[in-house]
């Protein structure tokens, strides 16, 4: 598959690079798509949640009152979650949300959602570009050439670019990354999916095993 390689006004240099069909034009596995985007949702979870139960509640543990004779329920402390400030029944504890995903099925998704975004003509070749210094105005008059200011846009790099990096950070719905860091959520949670020309070997490499 062919596309067309822009510039950094938006506009076609006249050049075109080649998408690997191993990667861009697969038969996508919505079931891969889903484990991938599932495992990388739990991976965001701190797991941290903690209240206190009744032996961690800090009070008296006499009893409050007589065992009989009251006209209601007996009671052995304070602490009891039946009353107000005490300690809370099943409550969360600290958890690992972590699930194990092979290798081989993360690369398919990711395969599969790069399909799906070229089947929705959601991809664009720039060639690469430089700012001589973080500005998010230059960046957004990228985004601007591109049609995509008020989009949800994910933009591939192909190595780290700091200046780039900083221009976009401000910027609400835009992400700028590495093909190393490149995955199945992101993607699918970009409306347009911007990719460097020195990203392509990357992301190629990486999902052809």
């Amino acid at each position: 598959m062919k596309v067309a390689v822009l510039d950094i006004k938006g506009k076609e240099t006249g050049r075109k690079v080649e998408l690997s069909d191993a990667v861009f034009a697969i038969e996508p596995n919505n079931h891969a798509v889903y484990l991938d985007v599932k495992q990388y949702l739990a991976h965001q979870r701190q797991g941290t949640h903690k209240s206190k139960e009744r032996a961690e509640i800090a009070g008296s543990t006499r009893k409050i009152k007589k065992q009989k004779g009251t006209g209601t329920a007996r009671a052995g402390s304070i602490k009891s979650p039946v009353f107000r400030g005490g300690g809370r029944i099943f409550g969360p504890r600290p958890k690992d949300y972590k699930q194990k995903l092979n290798k081989n099925v993360k690369r398919l998704a990711r395969r599969s959602a790069l399909t799906l975004k070229s089947k929705e003509n959601a991809i664009m070749v720039v060639e690469d570009f430089n700012f001589e210094a973080p500005k998010t105005k230059d960046f957004k008059q990228f985004l601007k050439s591109l049609g995509l200011e008020n989009k949800k846009s994910l933009i591939v790099l192909g190595d780290s670019n700091n200046n780039v990096y900083l221009s976009s950070r401000n910027l609400e719905h835009s992400e700028v990354i590495t093909n190393s860091e490149l995955s199945t959520y992101k993607i699918l949670n970009a409306n347009n999916l911007v990719l460097l020309e020195g990203s392509l070997e990357g992301i190629e490499s990486n999902l052809i095993k």
